[in-house]
């Protein structure tokens, strides 16, 4: 397991005693794991199944703000997935919510404190892809950040492999390890659980985008688009965490204008591929721990 302690040391002065606080407290309550989950919408479920889980609400945590969005319960859990000891975040927090990253990124900063060698980042999508329906799940391959502005600025410290406020330099590979992109993909192959690769657009939201952004992303490359797991992924990567990302397609996102979207439309697909997502995580979980970072 990597040393939690260095990658606090990692982060800036704007945010580390706070990070550092909320991990010695979860660390004092038996908190550990070799993988890290993120749960998007109607995602959360996942966390339910772990047996032997324990669970704190984030308003318990040091530091931690509650999650105000539906279906993001807000909770940390600690337990066993096909015998690999996971940390889940059970709901995110989201730059929309008017929350500075040094607050919205405060669970995956804790997540890469108590050392967790891995990540699994998921979320809900809309498809920008025209071969794509709703209930499909995709890879993360590469990522488009839209939000206009360093998510990382001021929370890492400088050194000399990195830029200033731990911007990656030019020319520096993308946050997604491409080896356990492959390895989920396999696994998906084997198990009877298709996969699309593609790339994921974050940007700010709230709002569902308008006809003429879903025509912009998908010029621009972008395969699915949501509002959330960019900045967190770049983090992880920079603490030097191996880091998969896995979108679930809520609905079809047209050029001519998708179709009229609520948040419950987003939780019901999410509800309906429950158990092929459940299926996946543990037939992947144990070899992802199995590789593990940097081997």
């Amino acid at each position: 397991m990597n040393d939690g302690a260095a990658r606090i040391a990692a982060l800036g002065d704007v945010w580390r005693d706070d990070v550092a606080a909320a991990t010695d407290w979860l660390r004092a309550r038996g908190f550990a794991g070799r993988v890290g989950l993120i749960l998007g919408s109607g995602l959360g479920a996942f966390a339910e199944t772990l047996p032997g889980a324990r669970a704190v609400p984030y308003a318990q945590i040091p530091g931690f703000r509650t999650t105000s969005v539906a279906e993001h319960k807000g909770r940390l859990v600690a337990g066993e997935a096909a015998g690999v000891p996971v940390i889940v975040m059970q709901g995110r927090l989201h730059p929309y919510e008017g929350l500075p990253g040094a607050v919205s990124l405060l669970p995956t900063a804790v997540l890469a404190g108590l050392g967790v060698d891995s990540a699994v980042v998921t979320n809900a999508a809309g498809g920008l892809n025209r071969f794509y329906v709703p209930g499909d799940l995709m890879v993360i391959r590469e990522q488009l950040d839209l939000h206009l502005r360093d998510p990382l600025r001021g929370l890492l410290r400088e050194d000399p492999g990195n830029g200033p406020d731990g911007r990656r330099p030019p020319g520096a590979g993308g946050p997604y390890d491409v080896r356990l992109a492959r390895l989920l993909v396999e696994t998906g192959a084997e198990i009877g659980v298709p996969l699309h690769t593609g790339t994921y657009a974050s940007m700010s939201g709230p709002a569902y985008e308008t006809r003429a952004e879903i025509g912009m992303l998908r010029r621009i490359g972008g395969d699915a688009v949501g509002m959330s797991t960019a900045a967190e992924t770049m983090l992880l990567a920079r603490l030097g965490l191996a880091v998969v990302g896995l979108s679930c397609i809520t609905n079809p996102a047209r050029e001519v204008g998708q179709p009229e979207l609520s948040h419950q439309d987003v939780v019901e697909v999410g509800n309906r591929v429950r158990a092929r997502l459940e299926r996946l995580l543990l037939a992947f979980l144990p070899r992802l721990a199995d590789i593990g970072a940097g081997s």
